[in-house]
């Protein structure tokens, strides 16, 4: 990477870091390193772990000021929702903070959308860190109030600070006034490796079919795969 990216990557993130280097090591998957044991700086999970911290004081800091009336039980949803791996993934998109990455040819040739979401989610974590070394506190408060703060208004209106079961359920007794039961479908695979089918039922209608290596899983995507069917 050179100067000219990492200039243009901070025009990005609205941050001019005083050592590059933080935001660099924040750019590192490890799987690089595997390839280029030469490489001169670390990885990126240990700013990672550091901005995972800051990113989670923020946006409890920021709820627990601004919702002095709402109950913690609430905040702690709406929080979850702000700083899980889905939402950072959007701001890393949002950013293109993907062309940035230092990633081995085989994650780079990956094309499995789950674990690139993980990878990149965990880089913004990283760059949160490296702003909260490099400038402290302040930097990155900025940083996430503009990135990740900004989130809250949409989560709080299509309500998805709710976890699918819970919001499909909602959504099934308000529209339908039925509440939804699910039915093990199908069970594969030995015991310590099981993948469960599981359908949702609005009385005897099947709504839709999800599954997962645990009852719960299953009937997590099940409810989320009816959200979608039903338009929720």
């Amino acid at each position: 990477m050179t100067n000219n990216d990492l200039l243009k990557l901070q025009k990005k993130l609205g941050v001019k870091f005083k050592q590059d280097r933080f935001l660099k090591q924040a750019l590192v998957h490890r799987s690089y390193l595997n390839e280029h044991p030469d490489f001169k700086i670390g990885h990126n999970e240990r700013l990672e772990f550091l901005g995972d911290a800051v990113l989670e004081i923020v946006v409890t800091e920021y709820l627990y000021l601004n919702f002095t009336d709402t109950p913690e039980g609430d905040l702690t949803n709406w929080r979850a929702s702000l700083v899980n791996a889905k939402m950072l993934y959007e701001v890393a998109s949002e950013l293109d903070i993907e062309e940035y990455l230092y990633l081995s040819k085989g994650e780079s040739r990956d094309k499995n959308k789950k674990s690139r979401q993980f990878i990149l989610a965990n880089a913004v974590e990283a760059i949160i860190g490296a702003m909260y070394l490099d400038q402290g506190i302040a930097a990155a408060k900025k940083f996430i109030l503009k990135n990740v703060i900004t989130k809250l208004d949409d989560i709080l209106r299509n309500q998805t600070y709710l976890d699918p079961k819970s919001h499909f359920q909602g959504k099934a007794q308000e529209a339908k006034g039925i509440t939804p039961h699910y039915e093990i479908l199908d069970e594969k695979g030995p015991d310590h490796a099981k993948i469960f089918t599981v359908g949702l039922y609005l009385n005897e209608d099947l709504i839709a079919s999800g599954k997962g290596s645990s009852k719960q899983e299953a009937q997590v995507d099940a409810a989320a795969n009816g959200l979608k069917k039903m338009g929720w």
